[in-house]
Order: C-alpha cells, then sequence, then structure tokens
C-alpha cells in the first residue's frame, strides 16, 4: 500500500515523540510491520526529502550561532528533542520539557531564542510536559543529526563545527544532557551492620548507544569519572565529581 507523506510525516513525529510502535499504530490506524520499516529508518525515497540537510556551505547562521548556548541546546536536542517538516520547506524544532522543573522550560526556550535571535518561541502544554517550539527553514542546517525514525535507531554524530562547540564549552553540552535525560539523586547503601548511608549521585539513561557516548566524551574532558550501570544508564557518583557538577548543574528546579 502507498501511503500519503502527510501519514508517515505523523508517525514518524509520534514515535520521535517518544510513543512505542504498538500505540503509534494503534492512534493512526497504521500497521505495525509498517510502523516498525519507519522507524527503523526505511523509508519510501520519495519522502526522505523531509529529512535531507540544507547546504550549509550557504548557511551563515553556523559561523554566527552563539556557542555556549547552542552547546546547551545541542544537549537538550540529543535527549528530549525532535524536529517535525512542515509546510513550505519550514521545520520545528520542538524539546519536551518536564512539568516538575518549570525552570528548565525557561532555560530551554531562552537557548532556543539565542540560537535563533528573533524566530518565536512557543510553549504547548501535554499530559505531564511542555513542548518548547521555534520554526525556522535553518533547523536541520543547525541540527544535521535529523532523520527518519528515533535517534537510537540511527547513527548519531557530531559534524566538525559542533564537536569544536562541545569541546569549547563542554560543560554547557553536559548540563544540556543532564537537563534532558539525566537527573541528580541520592543513593542510599547499606553499610556493615545494617547502617544506610545516602550519597548525592548523577545519572544520566538514553537508549542511544551513540549519544551516551558523547556524554561519556563530554565527562572525559572535564576529568569527571563515570561507570556504566546497565544498557542505557551511565552514573557518576564519587563525591569530588558529583560535587565539581554541582557547581554548574545541580539539582532540576
Amino acid at each position: 500500500m502507498t501511503y500519503p507523506r502527510v501519514v508517515i510525516d505523523e508517525v514518524l513525529q509520534l514515535l520521535g515523540e517518544g510513543l512505542s510502535q504498538a500505540e503509534v499504530s494503534r492512534r493512526t490506524g497504521i500497521s505495525r510491520t509498517a510502523v516498525r520499516s519507519w522507524a527503523a529508518g526505511r523509508v519510501p525515497v520519495r519522502f526522505l526529502s523531509a529529512f535531507e540537510r540544507h547546504d550549509r556551505s550557504t548557511c551563515a547562521l553556523i559561523d554566527a550561532v552563539p556557542r555556549r548556548s547552542y552547546a546547551y541546546l545541542l544537549g537538550l536536542y540529543l535527549g528530549d528533542g525532535t524536529i517535525s517538516k512542515m509546510r513550505r520547506g519550514v521545520f520545528k524544532l520542538r524539546i519536551f520539557c518536564c512539568d516538575a522543573y518549570p525552570h528548565l522550560k525557561d532555560l530551554c526556550q531562552e537557548a532556543m531564542e539565542a540560537v535563533l535571535p528573533g524566530n518565536r518561541v512557543g510553549r504547548v502544554q501535554r499530559i505531564g510536559c511542555t513542548e518548547i517550539t521555534s520554526y525556522s527553514k535553518h533547523w536541520p542546517c543547525l541540527f544535521p543529526q535529523h532523520g527518519p525514525g528515533m535517534k537510537h535507531l540511527r547513527s548519531i554524530v557530531l559534524d566538525g563545527w559542533q564537536a569544536a562547540i562541545v569541546q569549547e564549552h563542554p560543560r554547557d553540552f553536559l548540563r544540556g544532557l543532564i537537563h534532558s535525560d539525566g537527573y541528580r539523586g541520592i543513593n542510599p547503601i547499606k553499610g556493615r551492620g545494617g547502617k544506610m548511608y545516602h550519597y548525592p549521585r548523577y545519572q544520566f539513561a538514553n537508549e542511544s548507544q551513540d549519544i551516551k557516548r558523547l556524554f561519556c566524551m563530554a565527562c572525559d574532558a572535564l576529568g569527571v569519572g563515570w561507570k556504566v550501570m546497565n544498557r542505557k544508564t551511565i552514573s557518576i557518583n564519587k563525591r569530588a565529581d558529583v560535587a565539581f557538577l554541582d557547581t554548574f548543574i545541580g539539582p532540576k528546579t
């Protein structure tokens, strides 16, 4: 069966929001086989134009981007962001922010406004979270990781200019990743005699091996020790490392 472009775009958008393939199939009426195929990147060729990169050689925004704000927004995008193609070649960047942390929504909006000054940033209320949104033809220029399917099912590699910004501002990049897919909490440990001790720690959880690798690279650049907890989670629990991260990240608010 041949599906209209708008149908495929809707399925990819829902997948990008984190819905399961079964839920997307239920909502749209599209077979699970088709949803699974599109999520894995097997989208009909004539629909891939929605994900083609702009000609960045003519995009002046890359050289003009405010580097610290961009490093933070890049971390947010890799964690909880998605880009959707709209009409007339316009793209919508959306970052999903949990309503439990209202200050993080303000930080996200400020970063979007700094990266593309003059572009209106809006908010759309969802159940338990808020979409921070901005429209521009240039979001694929600024985030070339944009593509069909979910991030953990495709390669996520930084372009050279992005890597240079992350190397310059690893704190802001790490802060964006933690604010999106991480947290600072308390780790209870039972000692001798059954006495309980409580230590603060940071954790970062993401399904994408590539994004976790970028998180660890940023930690390495800052001299922060980390360890793999499980398939999707990285933990930072040494007292000195936690204290250092507290100087520029701290608990979510």
